[in-house]
């Protein structure tokens, strides 16, 4: 098995385009992705065709032009902005003879390196063991080694059984353990109910501002960077908003085109505080060329973990970097369907307010009539 050096790897980044559109988006987010994960790189590899190839992914000249782009750069891993098979992983290791990740493990990989909480941590371990079990080679008798590893193997069975059997042995026990956080958070949503507390969730794509605004509302002093996935621990905070009273707001994981299914599978119960919620702030950076496309990639994720039907407001952030100004905007039923404001200069931050207080006295007087 190839191992990961302790600094940074140098990188041959590889994007095929397949006719799907916004390839220089996409190039320049994986560019972001690479160096959220500490990794430099040194050269991209482009080209077009029609489908993927069943072996290798790419043609045998892209992949002789790989090759030649590792050699030169002394790269460590080659990067593939693609979802790749468990052969054609193998297939590309073997003959690249480098180290080849795919889009799914690379986001993972930054997963890793960003969970700080004990439970962060279980679902991002749980994640990475169900996406590399259908990549399962050999390598995985360590998860025992604490507890001895003489006498484990049963008459007969061969390395990989052994290694698979394992493997599940500790999804298992990482499941457990997040059920039984998940019901502690349950317990806290009940007593939240119970007070008739609105309960707010940010979401949006990965470094769209979320935290930013999160901290200008609160000023709770979560961790806020220009890169992606700089949240990825769930942070709450009781906030009091004049004319309305007390709300939950929650600071969650941003999201991105392609999330790993296993991914999701994993933070389902994290997730599920924002299919809980009353309200969602749909944060959007509205100085991306790309935004239309961040939007729908959020579609896809909400719809996913059942909360497509939540309320939303959207808030188009980053006023600061466009010709837009601070305002309130409505449909024709009356009702707020977006604010337009800058988190980091602070211009729009009363508006907001302004449209969480009438969502909450309408909340408090739906909940009233409803008593």
């Amino acid at each position: 098995m190839f191992e990961r050096p302790a600094s940074g790897e140098n990188a041959v980044l590889v994007q095929l385009d397949f006719g799907e559109g916004d390839f220089a988006e996409r190039l320049s987010e994986l560019n972001l992705l690479v160096g959220s994960a500490g990794a430099r790189s040194l050269a991209v590899i482009s080209g077009k065709r029609a489908r993927p190839d069943p072996a290798l992914f790419a043609g045998k000249g892209k992949i002789t032009e790989i090759g030649d782009a590792v050699r030169l750069h002394e790269a460590d891993v080659v990067i593939f902005n693609h979802e790749l098979s468990p052969g054609q992983q193998r297939n590309l290791e073997r003959t690249l003879e480098c180290r080849v990740v795919d889009r799914s493990s690379l986001i993972l990989d930054i997963f890793a390196l960003r969970a700080k909480s004990h439970e962060g941590k279980l679902q991002v371990e749980l994640a990475q063991l169900q996406h590399l079990a259908t990549r399962l080679v050999r390598g995985w008798t360590h998860l025992e080694r604490q507890k001895g590893g003489i006498g484990l193997r049963g008459p007969g069975e061969k390395q990989l059984e052994t290694d698979r059997r394992l493997l599940g042995k500790r999804v298992s026990l990482l499941k457990d353990r997040l059920k039984q956080l998940e019901r502690q958070r349950k317990v806290r949503r009940r007593a939240r109910t119970r007070g008739e507390v609105l309960a707010i969730s940010l979401v949006g794509y990965t470094n769209t501002g979320k935290s930013t605004l999160f901290n200008a509302l609160t000023r709770a002093g979560a961790y806020a960077a220009d890169q992606l996935f700089a949240t990825l621990d769930t942070t709450s905070r009781r906030l009091f908003i004049e004319g309305a009273g007390p709300i939950v707001l929650s600071d969650t994981v941003g999201f991105i085109r392609n999330l790993p299914h296993a991914l999701v599978a994993a933070f389902q119960a994290t997730l599920e505080e924002t299919a809980q919620a009353d309200l969602l702030l749909h944060v959007v950076d509205s100085a991306s060329p790309d935004r239309d496309q961040q939007i729908q990639a959020v579609g896809a994720v909400l719809t996913e973990i059942g909360a497509l039907e939540v309320p939303q407001i959207m808030v188009w952030n980053k006023i600061d970097l466009t010709a837009a100004s601070a305002a309130i905007e409505r449909d024709d039923c009356g009702n707020i369907s977006a604010v337009r404001l800058s988190a980091r200069s602070g211009a729009g931050l009363s508006m907001l307010r302004e449209a969480l207080a009438e969502v909450a006295s309408r909340h408090h007087d739906l909940a009233t009539a409803a008593a």
